[in-house]
């Protein structure tokens, strides 16, 4: 039966120590689903929103929010990333988003990805709020991850 890895042996919380494990080329990619209404959608096609292009500031903000993922999620490892990229598309139900996170270290980029996708989605939420109340974020999820212990894709 595998364990929870931020336990000890006595139960008490602790931080994973990768001291002795390889740095390696770690890559990590998470996507998230923002529904969203014909008019919502339509004045996001028309690029009329007063605050900007929510797209693109979304693709900011997911990039900024990765960068900040050991300060956000308590047992995180500040690790150093050599790439976010963030990308945003819409789609029949909404938007789409897709992060993708990269470094080379001792540990995954995991939380990182999967932070830099949800605030990416928030920050939709945000800048779609004023035109429709009811927006929902759903599935959000890693997709794939690579360069560690084991390789995992999402199915």
């Amino acid at each position: 039966m595998k364990k929870l890895s931020h336990l000890d042996e006595h139960g008490k919380i602790k931080m994973v120590d990768v001291s002795e494990k390889l740095a390696t080329t770690r890559r990590a990619v998470a996507s998230a689903k923002i529904l969203l209404s014909k008019e919502t959608l339509d004045v996001l096609q028309s690029n009329e929103n007063s605050k900007g292009n929510p797209l693109e500031i979304a693709r900011i903000a997911g990039i900024m929010a990765a960068k900040q993922t050991a300060n956000l999620i308590p047992l995180c490892h500040q690790i150093n990333l050599s790439k976010v990229d963030i990308k945003a598309e819409i789609k029949e139900f909404g938007v789409f988003l897709q992060s993708e996170a990269k470094t080379n270290a001792p540990t995954g980029v995991e939380m990182e990805a999967l932070t830099a996708v949800s605030v990416a989605a928030l920050t939709i939420y945000d800048m779609c709020k004023a035109v429709q109340k009811d927006i929902e974020i759903t599935e959000i999820r890693l997709e794939s991850k690579t360069g560690g212990k084991s390789d995992f894709v999402n199915s």
